[in-house]
C-alpha cells in the first residue's frame, strides 16, 4: 500500500518558505514520501488558505509563482486535491458540533479530518496540534 500524506496550510508555507523554522524537516518528510512513490493529498480549502499566506508573506510575483508551481504539481498521478463538496461539508457541520469543546478548531481543519478519514490518511505534514486533539489517530510530522 502507498504512503498518504496530507498536507495542510502549515506544511505548504512551510515547504516553500525556506526562512521556516521547520523547513528542512518538512522538505525531507515530503521528499521522503515523493521518493516512495506516495501519494500527496490536500484539498482545496487548504489550498484557499495557502494562496492567501502566500501573497501576505511573499512579493506578489514569487506569490504568483509558488501558487503556479503548486497547482501545477496537482497534474502528476501521485498528487491528489479533493474538493469539498456538500457531502464533505455537511459532514463537517457534523464533526463541528461533535467537538463543541473544542471551539479553536477552524473549519478548514475539520474538512480535513473529514477527507483524510475518508481517504483512510492518518499522517499529516502540519504543526497544528488540533489534528491530534480530536483523537481520531492522526500522526502530525515533521
Amino acid at each position: 500500500m502507498a504512503t498518504k500524506l496530507f498536507i495542510d496550510t502549515w506544511g505548504w508555507l512551510t515547504l516553500h518558505d525556506k526562512s521556516e523554522r521547520y523547513h528542512q524537516q518538512a522538505s525531507q518528510a515530503y521528499q521522503h514520501v515523493i521518493a516512495r512513490k506516495g501519494q500527496i493529498y490536500t484539498t482545496d480549502y487548504i489550498l484557499d488558505e495557502t494562496f492567501t499566506f502566500f501573497f501576505r508573506r511573499l512579493p506578489a510575483p514569487r506569490a504568483d509563482q509558488s501558487m503556479k508551481a503548486l497547482l501545477s504539481a496537482f497534474k502528476s498521478d501521485n498528487f491528489y486535491l479533493i474538493r469539498i463538496n456538500e457531502e464533505r461539508f455537511a459532514q463537517t457541520q457534523i464533526l463541528r458540533s461533535k467537538f463543541l469543546d473544542k471551539p479553536l478548531i477552524s473549519f478548514t481543519d475539520l474538512t480535513s479530518m473529514v477527507v483524510m478519514q475518508e481517504c483512510s490518511i492518518t499522517t499529516i505534514l502540519t504543526e497544528d496540534a488540533h489534528f491530534t486533539h480530536v483523537g481520531m489517530g492522526f500522526d502530525l510530522v515533521p
